[in-house]
């Protein structure tokens, strides 16, 4: 029996969720420029207000709202890599981001822990920082770790990103990625991994730390988020740009409606990165979930979640992006 090689033959290697055809993902694109020109997003930022307005945004400096310009978009959408390699401490845990692969990694950021040995609940230490980063080092399907914890109350809060940064780095030699990062201290965020890589050159080259920033839901790049992301564009470090919009809360109720709203978010971050430097390293992330309007909580183990990562996973891999999406 002859079995010849089949031509033109799409396949899937792995599980996926198909939530939209590739017409209705252009359809959410072009929402999305229809968005960012008409509406505008709001920046908190003096520095990210000009370098939008240099860009050629139209931008009102005394409100902080900007226009994109379609074009600006698709520029930044091209210019921004499409793979990127989260290294590790060693060679072998470095990580490769591009098209469909699929990594794992911690989830972050909580603030209580059960305690294994009293089972007590109780709030997040310095120690549970370390912890977490022993056993995201020891399990094998954990290629990334993201900091699962916070330090807590026991160190000054101006500086806990620091400790928290110290605590994980000293205790995983997989790729960190930071998610309470202050732009206050992301140098000397940088200066840590540089210690370890052996200078900002080699850092730079082998980006041993990363870290995230998030849109206020609806449309808004606060003032720290802008300067994390010209910060890390400028240092060329990895920074990934995750949306935590809600549906029915900040955003529409329909799973394209809050797309809509979460992928202008992302992109205006990632636009204002090609900004402060063409090329910069930059992660399409997504943490958008829908809103409990029964509690008043924003659920992440909700069905909906799922279907809103599986939907902006297909949107990054349209632009070409690698993207960072939350579990269920």
């Amino acid at each position: 029996m002859k079995r010849n090689t089949r031509s033109n033959y799409p396949q899937k290697h792995g599980f996926s969720m198909d939530m939209f055809t590739p017409e209705e993902l252009q359809q959410i694109h072009l929402a999305t420029l229809e968005v960012l020109w008409h509406e505008g997003i709001t920046a908190g930022s003096q520095e990210a207000l000009k370098l939008f307005a240099d860009g050629g945004a139209d931008v009102d400096f005394s409100t902080g709202k900007v226009r994109i310009k379609p074009y600006m978009v698709e520029d930044a959408i091209r210019s921004a890599p499409s793979t990127i390699v989260l290294a590790g401490r060693t060679p072998d845990n470095d990580v490769v981001l591009d098209g469909s692969r699929v990594n794992y990694t911690t989830f972050g950021c909580g603030v209580s822990v059960i305690d294994v040995e009293t089972n007590e609940f109780r709030d997040s230490t310095l120690k549970d920082v370390a912890d977490t980063a022993r056993v995201a080092d020891a399990v094998e399907n954990v290629d990334i770790y993201t900091s699962a914890v916070t330090a807590g109350t026991e160190v000054p809060v101006e500086s806990m990103d620091l400790h928290m940064a110290d605590a994980f780095l000293s205790n995983t030699t997989k790729h960190c990625m930071h998610v309470e990062l202050t732009a206050a201290n992301a140098k000397k965020y940088f200066e840590m991994g540089a210690a370890i890589a052996g200078g900002m050159d080699n850092l730079r080259e082998r980006p041993l730390l990363s870290a995230m920033t998030a849109p206020t839901s609806p449309l808004q790049l606060t003032e720290e988020s802008c300067n994390l992301i010209v910060t890390f564009a400028r240092e060329w470090i990895p920074l990934c740009v995750i949306s935590m919009a809600m549906s029915g809360a900040t955003a529409a109720i329909t799973l394209a409606g809050t797309l809509v709203t979460h992928n202008a978010e992302v992109l205006s971050g990632i636009v204002l990165s090609q900004l402060a430097c063409k090329g910069a390293p930059v992660l399409y992330g997504s943490s958008t979930t829908t809103f409990d309007l029964m509690y008043s909580t924003a659920p992440v183990g909700a069905p909906e979640l799922g279907m809103f990562s599986a939907s902006v996973a297909a949107l990054a891999q349209s632009y070409l992006l690698p993207s960072y999406v939350a579990g269920t």
